[in-house]
């Protein structure tokens, strides 16, 4: 699958142009359009101004985006790309998905949310909400130094862990259509210590030969079309060797398949996918598996 058209959501304090610049690596591959959407939340604007929510509060935020979009897309213009624009208010969620319908993109671009853990529990975290509701990819930016350093290049080292559910062979599809603009993909599978219940060293060694057959095949599937591909076993918990190996390769990106939850249990419990988009340092995308809605 290419990635022709982008959605980008920003609030401009989270995802400014230089974040923009980062993800124009995709031209090589295959994007040719850019849609920007800056969603004005109306409960913050009133509860900003403390009178309640105004009008000329709305057209001030809304004039105020479209200069900005303005100047982006003169130096979008000059690259060739087509650009849309979307100023709203309303809720994030809600108009986020409304304008997928509209323009069907292949990736959606949000920054890293803001809500509290507290939050989170009770009203779900924006990565949560849109992976639940939307088949649409989604890179979730981050900037990886306090003092809000882009990664210059983001496609550069790209690591993709899987579990070998029914989402990777989209996330497969997906990376592919990537291929021109990648540098080099590490992939890697998590074996949980619970699979490894003999005490035979032979048996634990066939565990690890077995998934490491299993990388190797897919590596060699992806070297096919073009891309440096490298295989790596790691043995523990998920979501914190999924860290340590994006350290370790100095990953400029996870690549994660979303499975589906149900919203109560994602909430409470989370999953590897949310947590590492959440929490991470790392900028993540998200795959979402074929049922989720």
């Amino acid at each position: 699958m290419e990635i022709k058209k982008l959605l980008f959501v920003t609030k401009f304090e989270d995802l400014c142009y230089s974040a923009l610049n980062s993800l124009l690596a995709l031209r090589r591959a295959a994007l040719e359009h850019v849609i920007f959407l800056n969603v004005i939340e109306r409960d913050k604007v009133a509860m900003k101004r403390g009178v309640g929510y105004l009008k000329e509060e709305e057209v001030k935020l809304k004039e105020t985006a479209n200069i900005r979009f303005i100047d982006w897309a003169e130096n979008l213009f000059e690259m060739g790309l087509e650009v849309g624009a979307y100023m709203e208010v309303s809720s994030l969620i809600p108009e986020i998905l409304r304008v997928v319908e509209i323009e069907t993109p292949d990736l959606i671009v949000i920054g890293h949310s803001h809500k509290g853990p507290l939050e989170q529990l009770y009203a779900g975290s924006d990565v949560t909400e849109l992976i639940r509701r939307t088949q649409v990819p989604i890179l979730v930016f981050k900037h990886m130094m306090e003092d809000n350093i882009v990664p210059e290049k983001l496609f550069d080292r790209l690591l993709f862990a899987t579990n070998w559910s029914d989402t990777c062979p989209k996330a497969v599809d997906y990376i592919k259509g990537m291929k021109n603009a990648i540098g080099e993909l590490h992939i890697m599978h998590v074996v949980k210590d619970s699979a490894l219940k003999s005490r035979d060293t032979h048996e634990v060694q066939k565990v690890r030969k077995a998934e490491r057959k299993k990388l190797d095949d897919l590596c060699d599937e992806l070297e096919e079309s073009g891309i440096n591909a490298r295989a790596h076993v790691y043995v523990g918990d998920p979501q914190r060797e999924i860290e340590k190996a994006a350290k370790e390769y100095q990953a400029s990106m996870i690549i994660l398949g979303s499975s589906e939850k149900a919203a109560v249990l994602e909430r409470w419990v989370g999953s590897i996918s949310k947590n590492i988009a959440d929490k991470s340092i790392f900028p993540c995308l998200l795959i979402p598996g074929e049922k989720n809605i």
